[in-house]
């Protein structure tokens, strides 16, 4: 059986994602590489998916092909965690494709790498 272990995402500078991502998903680092181009972090418990940060010189695309979807419990818990995350470093994208009530607000990292933040209160698992 397959499941999703590590999600690997590209950025420039590896010691701003660390802090950034640690902070932002209350991760730890599992594996720093001697050369400074890549870290593992994981879920604090071990529970979970990990995410790899890979050093790369491409600017993060503006419409990505995958991105990291965040789940909130209900609006009241994803209003704070857009502020706690903005408060990190995230920027609110301003996404011309928001549905008319979107359940998800969509933020970039301090890399540019763009991620979701989902109202799971209405229907999403």
């Amino acid at each position: 059986m397959l499941r999703i272990g590590t999600v690997v995402m590209r950025v420039a500078d590896l010691p701003r994602a660390v802090d950034f991502w640690t902070r932002a998903l209350r991760y730890v680092p599992e594996e720093m590489a001697a050369e400074g181009d890549f870290a593992i972090l994981g879920p604090a418990d071990g529970v979970g998916a990990r995410l790899a940060l890979d050093v790369t010189s491409s600017p993060a695309p503006e419409q990505p092909s995958v991105h990291l979807d965040l789940y909130a419990g209900d609006a009241l818990d994803q209003a704070r965690e857009v502020d706690r995350l903005v408060s990190l470093g995230a920027t609110v994208v301003d996404w011309a494709w928001y549905p008319a009530d979107p359940d998800f607000v969509v933020l970039a990292d301090p890399e540019g790498n763009r991620f979701c933040v989902i109202d799971t209160s209405r229907g999403t698992p």
